[in-house]
């Protein structure tokens, strides 16, 4: 297969999320235990709903039978991200500014490869965060390719 699954996945499910108003948050293909599952979670600015998700999962359904794209038995699951939404694009990061984010990086910046902070600008090359510690604010700036992963963070005050 030239094209990855997950390459297909979306290609598929873009133009039935534009119809429906809503956006590709992600996909994954992944094997775990003896079962593999295709996962693609959505969203939209008024939220996603089991609803959405059963209508999305019926539409994808029926294309992913025309094109065939995986050879394997596999569970199909539609999700919206959750208050965790991971940041993959540059339009995710646009949009966490001003919100609580979690970015782990591939190798330590100030010794540190974990950061849970504001997120409070980004570029398009650097990710800048304000952490707490203790009780004094420390500016962190992120090179982009740095970042192994990153995810809106929940906090409990």
């Amino acid at each position: 297969m030239s094209k990855k699954v997950t390459q297909v996945v979306e290609e598929l499910v873009i133009p039935i999320l534009t119809d429906l108003q809503m956006e590709l948050v992600d996909v994954e293909y992944v094997k775990e235990g003896k079962d593999w599952f295709l996962r693609v979670f959505i969203d939209s600015e008024k939220g996603v709903d089991i609803e959405d998700c059963g209508t999305v999962s019926e539409k994808l359904s029926e294309k992913l039978d025309e094109v065939d794209p995986i050879p394997y038995n596999y569970f199909l699951e539609v999700s919206s991200p959750g208050a965790e939404r991971p940041l993959k694009k540059d339009s995710d990061f646009q949009k966490a500014i001003g919100k609580q984010v979690y970015v782990k990086t591939y190798e330590p910046i100030d010794g540190e490869k974990i950061f849970e902070g504001e997120l409070t600008s980004f570029d398009g090359s650097t990710v800048t965060i304000d952490i707490m510690i203790k009780t004094r604010k420390k500016t962190i700036e992120i090179p982009y390719e740095k970042i192994a992963n990153a995810r809106l963070a929940i906090t409990f005050h």
